[in-house]
C-alpha cells in the first residue's frame, strides 16, 4: 500500500507539473484573481448572481470561464496531491521499522506546504518571475524526490556488485546537475515570456551573439516586463533569456548524451541509456519544432513534459549507482 500510493503521488505529480506547464503557457497563471478560490467561491463563477458578486468584488478583472477553470483544475490536483503526500508522511511514521527512513517523507510534507504558499503568492504578487519560476522548480523538486523514494522501495542488489559501476556517477550526478540547470533556465524563459524572442534557428536574429542586456534579463528581484529599475523591459533582455537556455541546451545535450552512450554500453543499465538518449532526442526536437513553429500550445506543453521525463529518469539513474536495498 506505502509502494502503491508513492507510485500514485509520482504520476500525480508529474500530471500537475504539466497542468502547471499549460496554465502558464495559456496565460490562465490570473485566471482566478485571488486564492485559493476563484473570486470568492471555490468554483468558477456561472450562474448570473455568481457573475455579478464577481464583477462588484473585482471590477477590473471580469470572469474568464476557460481561465478559471484551467486555474482551478490545477489547484484542485495540487491539493490532492498534499492530502496525499501527508498520507505517505503518516504511514511512514506508523511503519517507520520497515520503511527505516522517515527524513524525506516529511521534507516532502514541508515542500507541497511551501510550494501551496509560492501558488498563493504567485497569484497574489501578479506573476512576479521569481516566485513563478521557484514554484516550478519547487514542482520539479517534488517530483524527483518522489522519485527517488519511489525506487527506495526496491531491491536493487549487492553494494558489490553496484561497485562495479563506479565510473558512472560522475557522469550521471553531472548530468543531473546540468539538467536542473537547465530546467531553471527554461522555467526563467516561461515566465518571462521569451520563448519566441529569438524567432530563427540555430542563429538569433541572424547572429551567433546576439545583442543581449544580461543585468535586467536576469535580475531577480523585478515585477514581470519591467527592469530592475522599474522601466519597461527591453527585448535585448528577453535575448538574452532566450539565448542562454539556447546554449544551456547544447551543454545539456552534450552532456546527458555523453551519460547516455556510457549506459548504452553497459548491459546491466542499457534499458536506461535507451530511455535517456530516446527521451533526449525527442527534447531536443521539441526544442527546436517550438522555435520553427512560433511556439504552438500542444508543442510547449510537451516540451515541459520532456524536462520532467528526463529528470525522472536521470534521478532513477542516479539512485541505481549511488544505493542498495
Amino acid at each position: 500500500m506505502y509502494r502503491n500510493l508513492i507510485k500514485f503521488a509520482t504520476v500525480l505529480t508529474f500530471v500537475i507539473v504539466v497542468l502547471g506547464a499549460f496554465v502558464r503557457l495559456s496565460d490562465a497563471g490570473l485566471g482566478c484573481p485571488d486564492w485559493p478560490g476563484c473570486y470568492g467561491q471555490l468554483t468558477v463563477p456561472d450562474e448570473a448572481h455568481e457573475l455579478a458578486a464577481a464583477l462588484a468584488k473585482f471590477p477590473n478583472q471580469p470572469v474568464e470561464a476557460r481561465k478559471g477553470w484551467i486555474e482551478m483544475i490545477h489547484r484542485y490536483f495540487a491539493s490532492s496531491l498534499g492530502l496525499v503526500i501527508l498520507a505517505i508522511a503518516v504511514m511512514s511514521w506508523r511503519w517507520r521499522a520497515e520503511v527505516r527512513s522517515l527524513g524525506l517523507p516529511f521534507f516532502l510534507v514541508g515542500l507541497v506546504v511551501f510550494q501551496g504558499l509560492l501558488g498563493m503568492w504567485t497569484v497574489t504578487l501578479r506573476l512576479y518571475p521569481a516566485v513563478v519560476t521557484a514554484h516550478l522548480i519547487g514542482g520539479m523538486t517534488t517530483l524527483a524526490c518522489l522519485m527517488w523514494l519511489l525506487m527506495r522501495q526496491y531491491r536493487l542488489g549487492s553494494q558489490n556488485r553496484l561497485n562495479r559501476f563506479q565510473h558512472l556517477k560522475r557522469p550521471a550526478q553531472m548530468a543531473l546537475m546540468v539538467l536542473a540547470a537547465q530546467i531553471v533556465l527554461g522555467g526563467w524563459v516561461s515566465t518571462n515570456y521569451a520563448a519566441l524572442a529569438c524567432t530563427d534557428f540555430p542563429q538569433c536574429h541572424g547572429s551567433w551573439a546576439p545583442a543581449g542586456d544580461y543585468a535586467n534579463g536576469f535580475y531577480p528581484w523585478r515585477d514581470l516586463g519591467r527592469s530592475a529599475s522599474g522601466d519597461l523591459l527591453h527585448q535585448d533582455a528577453l535575448t538574452a533569456i532566450h539565448w542562454m537556455h539556447r546554449i544551456g541546451a547544447l551543454v545539456t545535450f552534450l552532456v546527458v548524451s555523453y551519460l547516455g552512450i556510457r549506459l548504452l554500453r553497459n548491459d546491466r543499465f542499457k534499458r536506461y541509456g535507451l530511455l535517456l538518449c530516446g527521451a533526449l532526442a525527442l527534447q531536443i526536437t521539441l526544442g527546436i519544432a517550438n522555435i520553427l513553429f512560433s511556439l504552438p500550445l500542444p508543442l510547449a506543453v510537451a516540451h515541459n513534459a520532456g524536462a520532467a521525463l528526463l529528470l525522472v529518469i536521470l534521478v532513477a539513474v542516479n539512485y541505481r549507482l549511488h544505493n542498495k536495498n
